[in-house]
């Protein structure tokens, strides 16, 4: 049980790091989909590396917050109810990479096709995938870190 507390606090940092910044797309959608000019969005979003460090940092964050809750259910093995949460929450993590490889990558991949000049027919549509993806990989990592802060309630840190 002596690194239990370092796993137990080093994995709901990194389980918050990686919800953050899906947090702050959900924050920022309402005006994106509701306020913004097609024009500005494909701007910000496409043409100005916005969401660069999403990528960079989030990318790695998005795969350790699979992993620790994965490594900490082992080292919990001895604690049934805080196992099935924290196994819980890494299964939660993983369906938010795989709803964003599922729903935003491939609108990604569109978003990269695009060039200035006129609006492309598809920009609805492709907008809306985009920014509702990020709403269900949100909701799945909201989830993920929700069963990891219940599965460690209960643990006891030496």
């Amino acid at each position: 049980m002596r690194g239990t507390l370092f796993w137990s606090v080093l994995t709901v940092f990194i389980a918050a790091l990686s919800l953050g910044p899906s947090f702050a797309h959900v924050l920022e959608s309402l005006p994106r989909l509701t306020k913004w000019s097609p024009v500005l969005w494909r701007e910000a979003t496409v043409f100005n590396g916005q969401f660069l460090l999403f990528a960079v940092i989030g990318a790695p964050l998005d795969i350790a917050a699979i992993l620790c809750p994965a490594l900490l259910a082992w080292i919990l093995r001895a604690d049934p109810f805080a196992v099935r949460f924290v196994l819980v929450a890494a299964l939660l993590y993983a369906v938010s990479l795989a709803l964003w490889f599922g729903l935003v990558r491939p609108a990604n991949a569109i978003l990269a096709t695009w060039t200035p000049g006129p609006i492309p027919e598809n920009f609805e549509a492709v907008r809306l995938r985009w920014e509702t993806g990020h709403m269900a990989v949100t909701a799945a990592k909201a989830l993920g870190f929700i069963s990891l802060c219940f599965g460690l309630l209960g643990v006891r840190h030496g």
